[in-house]
């Protein structure tokens, strides 16, 4: 099976994106995470599929799966490399795009400076929407936003909890070049009381205006940018009186823009979407057995 594919990426999340709009998509979860493999496969963060519209309120069907072969709901990063790669590829010659994810309906659109734009929706903030068991827990208002208290092994994390789409538990650091993300970041993930796990985001606030982060993605670990990471940090921000918008994000790949007006309003996203190349890729060579020494 000879697999036809983009490679792109958003301010360093990179992507394997797939044009399943004329056939069904098939993979399986094994050759899913052959496929995102750095070493053996493509490499990828997440891979992208582009379906056919289910119905005529929307333009397209966008499937995420992490690099661990797991279907997710939402990637912000994602979606700007989305209405990117649709356009390129000629599937359609519109601006802005409606587009059916897991989480719901998203707009991604491209301004006249060729910057990609994405309406994420709303956030949204109660434990049973992330979801994420607070029974039990002590927590601080700061700002209008609870920060809950989760014993981790012995650290007493101060978490505020965001959904996306998909589930984020943000943390305040003084410096995140030093903050344990690759230590805390897989055990927060795992931690029984989100029930679909959790991505961990480490946020260092600059000046008002101006922040820092990095992110431990659930089935991906720590990747250079996480649009939903970016957006989730950033209206956390907002609620606690640390930020305000529009908030200029910095994560280790690049900057991205996050301006929100408050709640019941959509976050708005901008940032890179860059093509890097087309390619495809014998599947079946690709599950080969692996020659032994």
């Amino acid at each position: 099976m000879v697999l036809h594919f983009a490679k792109m990426h958003g301010a360093g999340n990179d992507f394997v994106v797939i044009d399943a709009t004329r056939e069904p998509f098939a993979l399986q979860p094994g050759q899913l995470r052959l496929l995102a493999d750095r070493h053996f496969g493509v490499g990828a963060d997440q891979i992208l599929v582009v379906e056919a519209p289910p119905g005529p309120d929307v333009d397209f069907r966008y499937r995420i799966f992490n690099a661990d072969g797991g279907e997710v709901e939402q990637c912000g990063n994602g979606a700007r490399c989305f209405v990117a790669f649709v356009r390129r590829r000629g599937l359609t010659d519109k601006r802005t795009v409606r587009v059916l994810t897991r989480a719901g309906i998203i707009e991604p659109s491209v301004g006249d400076d060729g910057e990609v734009r994405v309406d994420m929706g709303p956030p949204r903030f109660e434990p049973a929407d992330i979801p994420f068991d607070a029974a039990g827990l002590r927590s601080s208002l700061e700002g209008d936003l609870p920060r809950w208290e989760l014993a981790l092994d012995d650290q007493l994390l101060r978490l505020s909890v965001v959904s996306m789409g998909n589930p984020h538990a943000v943390q305040l650091v003084d410096d995140v070049d030093h903050a344990p993300v690759g230590l805390v970041g897989p055990r927060l993930e795992h931690h029984p009381r989100f029930a679909h796990r959790v991505n961990a985001g480490f946020l260092q606030v600059l000046d008002p205006h101006h922040a820092r982060l990095r992110v431990w993605e659930r089935g991906a670990g720590e990747t250079l940018a996480c649009g939903t990471g970016a957006c989730a940090a950033a209206v956390a921000g907002i609620r606690h009186g640390w930020l305000r918008s529009p908030v200029r994000m910095q994560a280790r790949g690049g900057e991205l823009g996050i301006a929100w007006e408050g709640p019941g309003h959509p976050v708005l996203m901008s940032g890179p979407a860059v093509h890097v190349f087309d390619a495809s890729i014998d599947l079946d060579a690709l599950a080969a057995p692996r020659a032994t020494p």
